[in-house]
């Protein structure tokens, strides 16, 4: 079962591959029936990689959140998720080029790492709230990650000037409701992982440079949600803290590897 798991991943991973390039084509050469392909290659890679985590769940008996590898599969499937609910809300392709990217780098990304099913060690033992702290992280990066996109496309085309992308108005408008999903979602993420820290180390908070780094993005995000929402701000500056988020985001994700502390010893 370990085995398939990892068969549909390397499928969700070519899939995907596909989606991006369908996504390319359609958004630089304006070719509607390639953005149907590329909604219809994003369907099946998402398909896929809930198979493959399904799969690797029946094989070890639990989440499959517990390493690098299955976390970073995780973050794929969320930013995958996210996207397919914002293109199907916001009738939106070209927001694929970059979010698709994300998820195709984050699969080549896991595909390096060792992708073995190990024994829980005593800190991850408590599976309830392992599985809902690294949910919670899953729908906030996911949603980040199309907040980016936004902001990425954003500053490409602040002047509306360049046809083929979205008008700036509907990116900023994605880039504040993938916000709304993820800063909750984060809030969530970080008061489960306290009351998990006090369980499995016995303090609530120890600083260390993961969860840190995670309370740091989780303040840039509030920041962006406070001068949005009090002071009406829109236009570049804020595309820019959504891209600013996301760096965060992936230092969060990474920082650990750099800075060591409790999370390095599964890779979370």
């Amino acid at each position: 079962m370990a085995q398939a798991s990892y068969y549909t991943f390397t499928g969700a991973f070519l899939t995907l591959g596909l989606a991006l390039l369908a996504y390319l084509w359609y958004t630089i050469g304006q070719r509607e029936g390639a953005g149907r392909y590329g909604t219809f290659f994003t369907v099946n890679g998402a398909a896929l990689l809930t198979a493959s985590m399904g799969l690797r769940w029946l094989a070890s008996g639990r989440a499959p959140y517990s390493n690098q590898f299955e976390f970073a599969v995780s973050f794929a499937w969320g930013t995958v998720a996210t996207y397919l609910y914002l293109e199907q809300r916001f009738r939106l392709r070209s927001l694929g080029v970059v979010v698709i990217a994300i998820a195709f780098a984050l699969l080549g990304y896991a595909s390096l790492l060792p992708n073995r099913i190990d024994p829980l060690i005593s800190a991850l033992q408590n599976s309830a709230m392992l599985t809902t702290h690294v949910a919670m992280a899953i729908v906030s990066y996911g949603a980040f990650a199309s907040g980016f996109g936004a902001g990425v496309l954003y500053l490409i085309n602040r002047r509306g000037s360049i046809a083929f992308l979205p008008a700036p108005e509907v990116l900023d408008e994605i880039g504040h409701k993938a916000v709304m999903v993820g800063f909750p979602a984060q809030g969530l993420m970080l008061i489960l992982g306290a009351v998990w820290a006090n369980v499995a180390w016995g303090a609530y908070w120890s600083w260390d440079p993961k969860e840190t780094a995670a309370l740091f993005t989780w303040l840039i995000y509030g920041a962006y949600l406070h001068v949005r929402s009090r002071h009406q701000w829109r236009g570049i500056a804020p595309a820019w803290i959504l891209v600013a988020g996301f760096g965060a985001v992936l230092f969060t994700f990474y920082g650990n590897y750099f800075l060591g502390g409790l999370h390095t010893y599964s890779g979370l």
